[in-house]
């Protein structure tokens, strides 16, 4: 593959672009549904002149979905939505071998996150694409200068759809976004069989613990919670589930885990997953009764699922023990682990989520770009779900991929499913 001209950019070392290149290509060969969509993109051009500002985790799972979205005629840049999710080696590559602005580098500061974000909105976007709505969030507060130029835009995770509708109610929300998460190909497997192995892959990398036998609790049992205890279970986990919602928790009680509430797990527990996507699942009254030794890893997006503010003023010192484990002493002896600095754990300390199940996922993406861009005179400022044709299309695409067939309704069939007079 030839080297492109050099564009705008700020990444770590744009050195390490042929590393990187290598691991879009072995992600690639896991994502053949998207390469399809790529193939056809290119031929048809759908997202021609569209200039695109993307705010996504910067993986080589992300480098597929972008190289699709440029073949397919879309002028972009992207930034990273997590400022411990960049591979650095993916962005360099990127920039030298595909010719896509790219503003990330793993582990930069708060400042420089959003310096990053400022950049990819100088592009002066038609379109957004979100993981979490910081930059629609930025959009909306501190560049409405750009909104009047703004007709649409995606949001690919659960963060990011409750803020959008969030803001949607409240009256604020400016244009049209696409929730690729409510689409059933992204939510049923990214959160559920993605974030749950990936997310105790970025566990297991930063500590190497044995999971038999620990007590894991698991802040939520949405899709990424669900995930996350099978597979810990799997592993010899005894398999803790705290929740808010009654349904969630008695469907956590019926699938054989125990139920109890935050201050009765933080006793018991040897790791502590939070996948709920909201703030202070354990804090300040927790971390006192917590086991020495506790661990704990946030599956959610941002970095307050745990109060960090309140475990810092309690704790006596910290340091660094291993790449992406802060120990914290407490003045009793005790001592406490944060992993990644609080943040998503399958992305800082790990490498995501496998390219076979985002493949799915951003297969949503282009097409819910694709959708959009045809369907722009219809919507309203509001957050609508991916089509069920382009979600059906996508699982139907993912099975002849794996070589997979299912059956289809013989007109019979299909009459007594849409009827009404049969009966015993």
């Amino acid at each position: 593959m030839a080297t492109r001209t050099q564009v705008n950019h700020d990444v770590a070392d744009i050195g390490l672009a042929d590393a990187g290149r290598l691991k879009i290509e072995w992600a690639d060969r896991q994502m053949p549904v998207l390469a399809a969509i790529r193939e056809r993109f290119a031929a048809e051009q759908p997202l021609a002149g569209w200039r695109i500002s993307a705010c996504l985790h910067v993986t080589a799972e992300t480098a597929n979905l972008v190289r699709a979205l440029a073949d397919g005629g879309a002028d972009l840049v992207l930034c990273s939505s997590n400022p411990l999710s960049t591979q650095d080696d993916v962005a360099a590559s990127l920039v030298t071998h595909f010719g896509i602005p790219v503003y990330a580098i793993k582990g930069e500061d708060r400042d420089s996150y959003y310096a990053h974000i400022g950049s990819a909105l100088d592009h002066r976007p038609q379109i957004t694409m979100d993981d979490g709505a910081d930059l629609v969030n930025e959009l909306h507060t501190k560049r409405t200068e750009l909104l009047d130029g703004v007709i649409g835009g995606t949001e690919e995770t659960t963060t990011g759809v409750i803020r959008l509708r969030a803001m949607a109610a409240a009256g604020k929300l400016r244009y049209p976004v696409v929730a690729v998460n409510e689409a059933l190909t992204k939510h049923l497997f990214d959160n559920r069989y993605g974030t749950g192995q990936s997310a105790i892959d970025g566990i297991l990398r930063a500590t190497n613990i044995l999971f038999a036998g620990k007590t894991v609790v698991i802040g939520g049992y949405g899709w990424v919670g669900r995930g996350i205890a099978s597979r810990a279970h799997g592993m010899g986990a005894n398999v803790v589930v705290c929740e808010v919602d009654p349904v969630r928790g008695l469907e956590a009680a019926m699938d054989g885990y125990r139920v109890m509430n935050a201050t009765a797990s933080a006793s018991v527990g040897d790791v502590f997953i939070s996948a709920t996507g909201n703030l202070n699942v354990w804090g300040r009254d927790h971390f006192p009764v917590m086991p020495d030794g506790a661990i704990l890893a946030n599956a959610g997006h941002f970095n307050d699922e745990f109060e960090l503010g309140a475990l810092e003023e309690q704790a006596t010192s910290s340091r660094e023990v291993r790449p992406f484990t802060r120990e914290y002493l407490m003045d009793d002896g005790r001592r406490i682990y944060v992993l990644a600095d609080g943040r998503l754990v399958n992305l800082g300390a790990a490498e995501g989520h496998p390219a076979l199940v985002m493949d799915m996922s951003f297969a949503n993406q282009a097409l819910g770009l694709e959708w959009l861009h045809e369907h722009l005179d219809e919507l309203e400022p509001a957050v609508y779900g991916i089509p069920d044709e382009i979600d059906r299309d996508v699982a139907r695409l993912k099975l002849e991929s794996m070589g997979i067939r299912i059956d289809s309704m013989t007109p019979q069939q299909k009459a007594y499913s849409e009827s009404w007079e049969s009966g015993t």
